[in-house]
């Protein structure tokens, strides 16, 4: 036989065509390219909108109300968010955003406003608007005309300003009105029955039921009038139904005598006789004043005036509202944490690229850029999507940082086993073989951690959604980051002459000082798993008493209450400031120390003037303070967060052990999840024993660190179940032991890389982030120590209890030595 050759002078035609491979590589250059320049554009483009307590405002949470008449379900939710709307663009706050949240919520965000007392007062008010006729007095002092201002035609109409006889009643107008206690003789029995109500000076008058109401009113607006010096008024102009209301209900008024109560308007706002005037004598009896306009006067000032006609023209809400949240930062506060968190992203990265550059070298620099390139698409991504940068999601933003150098860890470390099991070593096909072999512990260990930020989207609030939100983007551009840009970025260097002639520059070609050790020792770690589990007991025992010993302090977001956090002039101990508010009246004042001499009180929820009192106190015992921050949570809502912060634990819990479970044999995804849950109770317990806060941050904390102790899980188990398919018939304790030296390597490099960025984060991130990072720490060593020595023997354990008697099942009874990577090329890495 005769093999049949083609000469080089002739090719086939398909050798003209460029390599699969090849074409693969362009396609993800010019993806990459073409990210990078999008990201470009629409950085330089699209600002970032940030969260309020990183700029600076105000956020009331408000919660409608169900009545009698009306249900409070998302459409008289939206109808009350376009009456909003409108009061908010009337107060002049620049940038307001108000959104709808679930069917009865309403978040209302105010960008530099520090006294959110009248704008809640303002938003809060159902501004029920009627007008009644004066039935005559209720009360002993009926003879008193304490009429305030008068009704006259505008526009050519008939009537005439104010006489003498209307001009006595209350200097302070209807804001005076507003704030008096007990204004309202009689229950509110609506405006379509006779009612009993105070006046501005406190005469009780009998009312008819309205006759018009806020519907029937086109718009109003505050004036004032020098020619005639009677100051701020109020105009107001009726629709066409609501003008022949007006004169018809003036007009039966000016068939009265001047002077008799009953030829009295009543002008009623939320209940509350806001203007009572007299018809004027010149207004004709049955004809009224026509024309369609009128003013309200009374002496206003300035902003009593524009108050009554902003809530006039917003018109009434269609179900009450109570304020169940409300947060205000100072933008001092905003400024210190933007800056806290920058130097914290600088030095954190900075030092993470350089554990990269010393450790791979060439792949390390490249990788360094593709960083560069996951912050850009992070950022880009933030704008494009209209997401708000809040706090916590600006550490996220940093944290994902550490799983975009995860990626790259967990790829270069593949490259490097491949590099040193090849006959003829070639650094290119090592990095191809390494990015095939590292895309499912990558795909994996990402989608557990996207679980964890979508829980936080859906089921947290505030913040922490923010944080989910950043953090799942980062988790996204970090993929996008490793698999694309640094694959092109790696391939293409390594297919340079340069690089091939000297594979040591690369990075990858040896097995690295970590591995080399561990593989030379062979520690069999899985000899006696019983005896970690021993170990991880007793963890959890010791951490796990703190719940029981000292109990957990859920902070005011869970409890409902107000903190308030000040920086004062003088270093004040918490236990004189306690001393003080407990004689003040607050003997349940929890103090404790902030920042460089700062104070956070946390009690109760307080009315305003409780509030002003605790800040006076504080103050006085300080020598001068200044307010930093205030929030004040509802009880409904913080048993509402409790309870959804349990469900958002539970959820995260079972969501994890299915996704396990079906991408792994249930003895591995039951073992991960044991292994989370253990992580979890040691975290909380030892924050019990260190009394900090359990709060929403902590929260977020909480379900990254689940993400985290699932992937360092995840990736032993992807290397067991690999090596359970290359080499059957071996003991799964030899085949765990052996996934676990393998993986060693990863573990200790990505998690170098994290503890740089959260100890940055802890040192230099200020109070608001130094529990955070505090919280990811633990859960990152706890997490790294159960991954390998809970997880792993636990599922050992598992294996074993499912096998028969006899043997066989998944772990065979005959042992065979592991199969060993082979230590060969250069050691050096």
């Amino acid at each position: 036989m005769t093999r049949s050759s083609r000469s080089p002078a002739s090719p086939s035609p398909r050798s003209s065509r460029p390599p699969r491979s090849s074409r693969a590589s362009r396609v993800r250059a010019l993806v990459a390219l073409a990210t990078v320049a999008l990201s470009v554009f629409i950085t330089l483009t699209t600002p970032v909108r940030l969260g309020l307590d990183l700029r600076g405002g105000t956020q009331i949470v408000l919660e409608t109300r169900s009545t009698s008449t009306t249900k409070a379900d998302s459409a008289a939710t939206d109808r009350t968010v376009e009456v909003l709307r409108g009061r908010i663009d009337a107060l002049g706050v620049a940038e307001p955003t108000i959104n709808r949240s679930g069917d009865n919520r309403i978040i209302v965000e105010l960008p530099g406003v520090q006294d959110p007392k009248e704008a809640a007062e303002v938003l809060g008010r159902t501004a029920q608007l009627t007008f009644h006729k004066v039935l005559g007095p209720a009360g002993p002092d009926t003879e008193k005309d304490t009429g305030k201002g008068a009704a006259s035609a505008q526009d050519g109409t008939k009537g005439s300003a104010e006489d003498d006889s209307t001009k006595n009643g209350s200097e302070n107008g209807a804001k005076e009105n507003s704030a008096k206690d007990g204004t309202k003789d009689s229950a509110n029995d609506g405006p379509d029955k006779e009612r009993v109500l105070k006046d501005e000076s406190g005469d009780r008058l009998r009312l008819a039921p309205a006759s018009l109401t806020g519907n029937d009113v086109k718009g109003a607006d505050a004036r004032l009038d020098q020619q005639r010096g009677s100051g701020w008024h109020v105009t107001v102009d009726f629709k066409k139904g609501g003008s022949s209301g007006w004169a018809k209900l003036t007009g039966e008024a000016a068939c009265r005598p001047p002077g008799d109560p009953a030829r009295r308007v009543a002008i009623v706002l939320d209940d509350k006789i806001i203007s009572s005037p007299q018809i004027d004598p010149s207004v004709a009896c049955r004809t009224g004043i026509t024309g369609g306009s009128t003013e309200i006067t009374g002496r206003f000032s300035d902003a009593e005036a524009r108050e009554l006609s902003l809530l006039i023209n917003g018109g009434a809400l269609p179900v009450p509202v109570e304020t169940v949240e409300q947060r205000t930062v100072g933008p001092t506060l905003g400024a210190e944490a933007i800056e806290a968190s920058a130097w914290a992203a600088v030095i954190g990265t900075g030092l993470t690229a350089l554990f990269v550059l010393v450790v791979y070298r060439l792949m390390g620099a490249l990788a360094v850029v593709a960083l560069g390139c996951y912050g850009l698409l992070s950022y880009a991504a933030l704008a494009a999507l209209g997401a708000t940068l809040t706090l916590p999601g600006l550490a996220g933003f940093v944290l994902a940082i550490g799983m975009a150098v995860d990626a790259n860890v967990l790829v270069f470390e593949r490259a490097r086993e491949e590099y040193a099991k090849q006959q003829r070593a070639s650094a290119r096909v090592s990095l191809v073989a390494g990015f095939r072999n590292a895309l499912s512990a990558i795909a994996d260990s990402n989608i557990t951690t996207l679980i964890a930020a979508g829980l936080l989207f859906f089921l947290a609030s505030g913040p922490v959604r923010g944080f989910g939100v950043t953090l799942g983007i980062g988790v996204l551009a970090s993929m996008v980051s490793a698999l694309v840009i640094t694959r092109v970025l790696a391939e293409y260097a390594a297919a340079r002459r340069f690089v091939r002639r000297r594979p040591h520059i690369s990075g990858i070609a040896g097995i690295g000082v970590v591995r080399e050790r561990l593989l030379r020792r062979d520690p069999q770690l899985m000899r006696r798993p019983r005896r970690w589990l021993a170990v991880s007991l007793v963890a959890l025992v010791l951490a796990g008493s703190g719940l029981f010993v000292r109990g957990l302090d859920f902070g005011v977001e869970f409890t409902g209450g107000r903190l308030i956090e000040y920086t004062t002039t003088e270093s004040v101990d918490p236990e004189k400031a306690r001393a003080a508010l407990a004689d003040a009246g607050f003997p349940r004042a929890v103090v404790q120390s902030s920042g460089d001499g700062g104070l956070t009180v946390r009690t109760d929820r307080l009315t305003d003037s409780e509030e002003t009192k605790v800040t006076r106190t504080v103050d006085d015992v300080a020598g001068g303070a200044e307010k930093l921050r205030d929030e004040v949570v509802g009880p409904s809502l913080g048993e509402e967060l409790r309870r959804g912060a349990l469900i958002a634990l539970g959820v995260a819990l079972g969501t994890q052990l299915l996704y396990l479970a079906a991408r792994f044999r249930w003895v591995l995804g039951t073992a991960a999840v044991v292994a989370m849950i253990h992580d979890v109770i040691i975290l909380v317990g030892v924050f019990a024993w260190l009394g900090k806060p359990i709060d929403g941050v902590f929260l977020a904390a909480l379900l990254t660190v689940i993400g985290y102790s699932v992937n360092d899980s995840i990736v032993v188990f992807d290397r067991v179940r690999e090596l359970v398919g290359r080499h059957r018939g071996t003991p799964l304790p030899q085949l765990a032991n052996q996934a676990i030296l393998q993986t060693v390597p990863r573990t200790v490099n990505t998690g170098l890389g994290a503890v740089f960025i959260l100890a940055a984060l802890a040192l230099l991130g200020g109070d608001s982030l130094m529990d955070f990072a505090l919280a990811l720490l633990i859960g990152l060593l706890v997490g790294t120590y159960s991954s390998v020595f809970t997880a792993t023997p636990l599922a050992l354990e598992l294996d074993g209890k499912q096998r028969p008697a006899g043997g066989g099942g998944t772990v065979p009874a005959r042992r065979r030595p592991a199969a060993r990577v082979p230590v060969t090329g250069d050691r050096r890495g």
